[in-house]
């Protein structure tokens, strides 16, 4: 015989049960609607509760536009973060690793999803990490439009969680970088001054902080009047705001973003194969935390160079005669750019 079963079976199973609680998911996209509200803008209602987010090229102000889209994580990061019960900010790693990325195509970051698993899910942590998203999602002038979360008891343990973003923007035709025509031999690269470790090395920076015996709860050496905790968490900085107008505006030839790989791999990304960037790693001072991690890790320079960031989050090639205009906008926007070096042949 066929059928549903009994409704009213009182030894039934639920999927609360296996440790599933749709009340939670149903609570927390309540909790989020508004956040996801926030970041509204031309071509988004960031509206929630459908099967996919709209996104209309035509409002956004783009005629005939190619897409750039872009997917990260958090890494290890994400260990420290649950450690220390601090979650309100990953989610701007999680927005920052996306955006700055497709803008270092030349595209302008329009929409936004994100992708949250869990053992268990906690509707009140759980607003708390997508406030991140969404204000990471805000300070880049991108939608949050949708995204998943998912309760899986026995994939994840205890408070674990992970995270995943999903990026898609713009550049009209012919806008797109790098800009391989107009980049040369004597091309100045400039520096932007990260705001720490960003998301990449963390199993190195954990690596160093358990063999030091200091506690994420301890005053950080580098840092006075913040824990070693509070300051690895630093998000990572948001380049849109600075750059896009120097992007629209023909100022630049090529960005790289400066993730994994550091300033050995990251820059020869955006470089045409007759050219290399030449950096002069004493053109700045090595922020205090990067001191410490290669002092009380024994860390070599080179291995530094290709781990962290070293206080530069993003590179950009600029042609001589647009260095000062370029200089002039972003201490507007308040950067700190450096000039670090030049393009040379290969």
């Amino acid at each position: 015989m066929s059928g549903t079963g009994n409704p009213d079976r009182p030894n039934g199973l639920t999927y609360a049960d296996s440790g599933v609680s749709i009340d939670a998911g149903d609570a927390l996209v309540d909790r989020i609607k508004p956040l996801a509200a926030m970041t509204r803008r031309a071509g988004a209602a960031a509206d929630l509760g459908g099967f996919g987010g709209a996104f209309d090229l035509k409002a956004a102000g783009y005629t005939d536009p190619i897409l750039i889209s872009g997917t990260d994580g958090v890494g290890t990061k994400l260990k420290l973060a649950i450690a220390t019960g601090k979650v309100d900010t990953v989610g701007i790693d999680l927005v920052a690793m996306c955006v700055n990325d497709v803008l270092a195509q030349g595209a302008e970051p329009l929409f936004f999803l994100d992708y949250l698993a869990c053992s268990k899910l906690d509707p009140a942590r759980g607003e708390a990490i997508v406030s991140g998203i969404a204000t990471g999602c805000k300070d880049s002038g991108c939608a949050l439009i949708g995204g998943e979360t998912a309760e899986m008891p026995g994939m994840y343990e205890g408070d674990d969680f992970d995270l995943a973003g999903f990026v898609v923007g713009a550049a009209e035709r012919g806008r797109l970088l790098p800009d391989h025509d107009r980049m040369a031999a004597g091309d100045v690269l400039v520096g932007l001054a990260s705001s720490g470790v960003h998301s990449n090395g963390f199993s190195l920076v954990r690596k160093v902080v358990e063999l030091s015996g200091l506690a994420w709860s301890d005053e950080a050496p580098f840092s006075p009047g913040q824990t070693l905790g509070e300051a690895f968490l630093a998000p990572t900085r948001l380049y849109v705001k600075s750059c896009l107008p120097l992007i629209k505006s023909g100022l630049i030839t090529g960005l790289a973003h400066i993730t994994g790989g550091g300033l050995v791999e990251n820059p020869p990304r955006m470089l045409p194969d007759h050219l290399i960037a030449h950096i002069d790693y004493n053109a700045w001072t090595l922020p205090p935390v990067f001191q410490w991690l290669a002092e009380a890790g024994g860390i070599s320079a080179h291995e530094m160079h290709r781990t962290f960031n070293c206080g530069i989050g993003m590179l950009l090639a600029v042609s001589p005669d647009k260095v000062d205009a370029t200089m002039e906008a972003l201490a507007l926007t308040g950067e700190t750019a450096m000039i670090i070096g030049e393009l040379k042949p290969a």
